[in-house]
């Protein structure tokens, strides 16, 4: 397929991840892929940038129109967790989970309308099932996937009359270098992974590339008529309804 030819994305934290496997699938697809995270990314052309950094958003913006001159799918995917008690959490660190979570979202939003607005673009936010529900010690990461999910509708609501369709993606335990090493650091891998297994639906964890398929769908003109919707993947975990034992 080539439903994105001729058409340019911006792809934050794509150098890994769900981010690198959305970026891939928008380039098989015919898509100019641009990557925006920390250091360089020796595989798409990137912008190196620090999201904490105030003008970071409009920076990376600004650089995405000089190298190509326009914009139609604009990826909202970096992020940070830090496990903590929110009595733990200084009001810093807090911030600072915000700023990249939910801040810097909002941030490209904001730079990238005039250019979606030529376009016809859309944006696809990169929330969490921790936007739904939550995990211990999670309470910055929880409130800001959750604004984020607040966002997504906000953006869609007040823009989708101008051809911006604005949609976000809330994957669970998804098969990360990440969240493998976490598997691999537990007493008993196997015995921990089998576990996960059973709490999904469908018998096991998702695949970075499960998510990519949904996001290039909700970017393409396929979507044409869903907007401000949180779209989860998340092989049924949440509609479960937890048995004890």
């Amino acid at each position: 397929m080539t439903r994105f030819q001729s058409k340019v994305a911006l792809v934050t934290g794509g150098r890994s991840g769900i981010g690198r496997a959305i970026a891939k699938r928008l380039r098989e697809e015919g898509a100019r892929v641009i990557t925006a995270q920390r250091g360089q990314d020796t595989e798409f052309e990137c912008i190196g940038v620090d999201f904490n950094e105030p003008e970071a958003a409009d920076d990376a913006i600004a650089t995405v129109m000089q190298l190509a001159g326009r914009l139609d799918v604009l990826v909202n995917n970096a992020g940070m967790m830090q496990e903590q008690l929110a009595e733990e959490m200084s009001l810093v660190d807090w911030t600072r989970n915000l700023t990249v979570n939910l801040t810097t979202p909002f941030a490209l939003i904001k730079a990238s309308l005039p250019h979606l607005r030529q376009t016809q673009g859309r944006i696809v936010n990169i929330g969490s099932t921790e936007g739904l529900g939550s995990n211990p010690k999670h309470a910055a990461y929880c409130a800001s996937k959750a604004g984020l999910h607040g966002l997504t509708r906000a953006i869609a609501i007040d823009h989708s009359h101008e051809g911006i369709r604005c949609n976000a993606v809330a994957p669970g335990w998804i098969d990360t270098d990440l969240n493998i090493d976490f598997i691999e650091s537990m007493p008993d891998p196997k015995a921990f992974k089998q576990g996960l297994g059973k709490i999904h639906p469908v018998g096991r964890t998702g695949t970075p590339e499960e998510v990519a398929n949904l996001v290039a769908w909700l970017a393409s003109e396929e979507s044409g008529f869903v907007t401000g919707q949180v779209w989860t993947v998340d092989g049924g975990r949440m509609a479960k309804l937890s048995l004890p034992g």
